[in-house]
């Protein structure tokens, strides 16, 4: 795909959010593009693999502040009709696809958005429009492009996620070919350096009263030749492939906590860092307990007796069970506290389990204990409701 039709898709619309969309939108749009369309999803669709290629493509732009701006002012620019033939006068105009003509992007879609341009990026495109002649001005060839970040999502159960745990994540991205190590030949064979530029990657080119410098058609702006191409990548360097890693999930982390794996991402190009992957965790609800921040919750059901006369209550914690005291007179929903039993926090120190106490009444009694609560309610003081009498007493 050349960078010409690159620069005319609109990735507002691949994304199907508006210009104006704020980058959490933006986030928002991706993901649910990419659960839908991933490759895992959907096996042997390759409609629905060109469409997440797609995604990623403009959401690699999109999500860049940067990248986003220069795209938008591209975009602007060429559309107004800048940089069409004539526009500066009978002699002095220029075609875009004159600009463009050596600019082919090889890279796999979801790469680093800068090698859509052979390497080139929107600025240095800009300051290859502006440069306005000599020898040096032009564009700058890409060094070392660091990889695209990953992302990807666990679900934990409620014990790991408070107690810490270590899972294998496998995660489906490009990644370096193992048959050639990357350099897209086959083994036995090197890439040559490329005649035409030289290994510059670059070739010098001047339009009228204007000069720069572009990729070299070519090498595609890489600097050799590959002519007897991997048979695993066929000359990428690069393929898809599952790879399995180890992710350390700490103690205390919460749901929708994003942790960070610096270098864990998809490989860099000619050298350049990998990226890194953001893992996007989940926590399962527990069927006992809850969590409040540093602190776990627990309800704990007692009966009427034991709340009128207090009772110790044994209750479980995510290591060794703990004895509470219940105090006499303990009305429903009071809450007791065991210090040092909930979340640990990364200093050390741990939040406490907060049990709440659900005084039950039994909806059926048998005749003895109906007996025995009649005696009861005679012999207990009133409820307390004076207020609530006096005032109903003004109804007659």
């Amino acid at each position: 795909m050349s960078s010409k039709d690159w620069l005319e898709k609109d990735f507002y619309s691949v994304l199907g959010v508006s210009k104006s969309a704020s980058n959490d939108e933006i986030k928002k749009a991706y993901r649910k593009l990419a659960r839908e369309l991933h490759p895992d999803r959907n096996p042997g669709n390759a409609e629905a693999e060109e469409k997440f290629k797609a995604a990623s493509e403009a959401y690699d732009v999109l999500s860049d502040d940067k990248k986003r701006k220069e795209y938008d002012e591209m975009r602007s620019l060429f559309g107004s009709g800048a940089f069409r033939r004539g526009a500066r006068g009978a002699g002095g105009g220029f075609d875009p696809s004159d600009l463009f003509g050596g600019f082919s992007g090889t890279g796999a879609a979801g790469g680093a958005g800068d090698r859509r341009f052979g390497g080139a990026g929107f600025s240095d495109i800009f300051s290859s429009i502006f440069s306005g002649g000599g020898a040096g001005g032009g564009v700058r060839r890409s060094g070392p492009q660091r990889g695209r970040d990953v992302e990807a999502e666990v679900t934990l159960d409620f014990v790991h996620a408070v107690q810490g745990t270590t899972l294998p994540l496998t995660l489906r991205s490009p990644g370096v070919c193992d048959t050639c190590h990357g350099n897209g030949a086959k083994p036995g064979t090197v890439p040559r350096t490329c005649p035409q530029c030289a290994g510059s990657g670059l070739i010098s080119r001047n339009q009228g009263s204007f000069s720069f410098s572009e990729p070299c058609r070519e090498c595609q702006g890489a600097g050799t030749i590959v002519d007897h191409k991997c048979p695993e990548c066929r000359g990428t360097g690069g393929v898809t492939k599952n790879r399995t890693i180890n992710v350390r999930f700490p103690a205390g982390v919460a749901d929708g906590q994003r942790i960070r794996l610096s270098g864990r991402g998809e490989p860099g190009e000619r050298g350049g860092p990998a990226g890194d992957l953001y893992v996007q965790v989940k926590v399962r609800p527990d069927d006992l307990f809850g969590r409040s921040g540093d602190d776990l919750t627990l309800t704990v059901p007692i009966t009427m007796a034991e709340a009128v006369l207090g009772t110790d209550l044994r209750v479980p914690t995510m290591d060794t069970p703990v004895t509470l005291r219940v105090p006499p007179g303990t009305p429903s929903g009071r809450k007791l506290r065991a210090r040092g039993k909930g979340v640990v926090r990364r200093n050390g120190e741990a939040g406490d389990l907060i049990v709440t106490v659900d005084v039950q009444v039994p909806a059926q009694v048998s005749d003895e204990a109906r007996d025995a609560l009649e005696k009861f309610a005679k012999l207990t003081p009133p409820a307390g409701r004076e207020r609530l009498d006096a005032r109903l007493r003004r109804f007659g």
